[in-house]
């Protein structure tokens, strides 16, 4: 009887062990996870090659502007390729599905290209994301570049741990790039690897205090699409970027409660508000300010809330390196964004 315990209690004691060092390296591996940072693809050089890919809507007669965008990418000593099906046409999109992915996987997969740069937005790219498969950007990373609609792509981006980058297509190009100087200025910075820091013009909306976390965010209406996705991302302890067009105020208010009731913001650490262009007027009016509508939808949190970023579907659309750890301090007169190398 002596000897049956005594082999009963062994046993007990290794699978107690056992499971207390897997439970160990679950641990560590958690928390390893949480704390990583994201993988910076390489900065840009002269020589490199930008790949121009069209992952969403069609390009009907916007030929001058993949031009222009071709010439910009020579004049800053850069080799572009357009994508095969870059004017491909299918209803809505520019090309099938299969023809959007295969020109974005090409330029995922290719060792040689350093950049993608997406020519429009409009709507198609949640139709390719599950098409994607990223071993070979894995072993060679580089910079996705976009915005509006390309927001789904930034978020499978980072879910799958790269920093991407927020900023003008090619349609956004104007036929006097004068137009768009600061955007293109902050652009090719942010490609180049040179700082960029942001002093944004204050409104008696901010909510004030200092924060510091990733940055994440986009197109709200991406974000709000990506709820219950595996592309929808985790803002605990992350700063979050918004804009919009061409939206009722009451469509923004839904799509923030309905954020708020996923519980979207609990742990968020600050909040940037871009352009909210081309508001729509309902036959009901709403009552307040777009700005107002923000803080009344988040009046439940204390993260500090800045307005003004010139980020979004205006012609002053300056770079955003998603994933990027960044200082954000906001008073009513002014705020700063610095972002962390």
């Amino acid at each position: 009887m002596t000897l049956r315990y005594s082999i009963v209690f062994l046993f007990f004691g290794l699978q107690l062990a056992l499971n207390g060092l897997i439970f160990a390296q679950v641990t560590t591996d958690n928390s390893k996870e949480m704390t990583s940072n994201l993988i910076r693809p390489p900065y840009l050089k002269v020589g490199d090659t930008v790949a121009i890919v069209a992952p969403s809507g069609i390009l009907n007669n916007r030929e001058r502007e993949v031009q222009q965008a071709v010439d910009l990418l020579k004049d800053w000593g850069l080799h572009p390729v357009v994508g095969k099906h870059v004017f491909s046409k299918s209803n809505h999109f520019a090309g099938a599905d299969y023809e959007r992915c295969e020109d974005l996987q090409s330029a995922m997969d290719d060792p040689k290209i350093s950049a993608i740069w997406c020519a429009r937005g409009g709507y198609g790219t949640v139709r390719v994301l599950d098409r994607l498969d990223y071993e070979k950007f894995n072993q060679n990373p580089k910079w996705v570049i976009g915005y509006s609609d390309i927001t789904a792509l930034h978020n499978q981006l980072h879910n799958e741990g790269f920093e991407s980058l927020h900023a003008l297509m090619c349609v956004s190009l104007t036929k006097d790039l004068n137009e768009v100087k600061s955007a293109l200025e902050t652009f090719k910075s942010a490609l180049f690897g040179s700082p960029i820091n942001y002093t944004i013009e204050g409104s008696n909306y901010n909510r004030i205090g200092n924060t510091s976390g990733e940055l994440v965010g986009g197109n709200l209406t991406m974000l709000h699409t990506m709820l219950g996705s595996k592309e929808s991302i985790d803002v605990s302890g992350k700063i979050l970027f918004i804009e919009e067009i061409g939206e009722y105020k009451y469509h923004i208010d839904r799509m923030l409660q309905s954020l708020k009731r996923a519980g979207y913001f609990d742990n968020c650490k600050g909040l940037i508000v871009g352009d909210m262009s081309r508001m729509r007027k309902n036959t009901t009016l709403w009552g307040t300010s777009v700005e107002q509508l923000i803080l009344d939808a988040l009046k439940d949190y204390d993260f500090p809330v800045t307005f003004n970023m010139p980020a979004g579907h205006e012609k002053d659309n300056r770079a955003l390196i998603l994933g990027r750890q960044i200082e954000l301090k906001v008073s009513k007169t002014k705020s700063s964004i610095s972002f962390i190398e």
